[in-house]
């Protein structure tokens, strides 16, 4: 499938298109990029592993775990990567008191609330992406929410959104994806599913 950009995604009821929502967590209902970022900074840099913005914004949507090994493995650093991972979301999570909501998404997600099913599907683990939920005060919006834990394989792999649907009971083709990441629209393409770039450039061109 293709990105979606029949109607204002910011406006409309998408409710006459679609059966199902799904919802990136990251960068997508959370203004939350920025925080990871420096999370990342003040875990890999004690542990002399590099990770630049650029390649930090490509992987976006990649589990923790499987950043730290990729990173490590291409700069001959061996580090612990369970430790690691605990480092960087323990970063993270002393940040969090700076979250702040995707106003234009979340006003979406809030005009459909109980018109159509609605699921998180994120490459983040459960506790993270349901503190960030409960954070902003949106965790009871959604009808599933699917992590990193529940499917073997992750983003760019459809894995997330397919199980998302199943568990809305809704056929995947109709469910729309909001996303941030190339990562995530390569996912929903291949799960047969709509997208909506999220990012502002994105939005103020389409």
């Amino acid at each position: 499938m293709n990105e979606f950009n029949e109607l204002i995604w910011t406006q409309d009821d998408l409710s006459n298109r679609f059966d199902g929502l799904i919802f990136d967590c990251d960068g997508t209902l959370t203004d939350s990029m920025p925080l990871h970022f420096q999370a990342w900074g003040e875990a890999l840099s004690a542990r002399g592993v590099e990770f630049t913005e650029t390649r930090f914004y490509s992987m976006a949507g990649m589990p923790t775990d499987k950043i730290i090994s990729i990173l490590s493995d291409e700069q001959n650093v061996t580090v612990d990567v369970e430790s690691t991972a605990d480092a960087k979301e323990e970063a993270f999570e002393s940040l969090m008191g700076d979250l702040q909501p995707l106003q234009v998404v979340c006003d979406c997600a809030a005009r459909h609330r109980g018109q159509i099913p609605m699921a998180v599907a994120s490459g983040g683990i459960r506790p993270i992406v349901e503190q960030q939920l409960k954070h902003i005060g949106i965790f009871d919006w959604f009808d599933t929410i699917v992590t990193s834990e529940d499917t073997e394989l992750h983003k760019p792999e459809p894995d997330a959104f397919l199980l998302a649907a199943k568990q809305l009971g809704v056929d995947p083709k109709r469910c729309l994806v909001f996303e941030d990441s190339p990562l995530g629209f390569d996912a929903a393409c291949r799960a047969g599913m709509e997208f909506i770039d999220v990012r502002p450039t994105a939005a103020a061109n389409g």
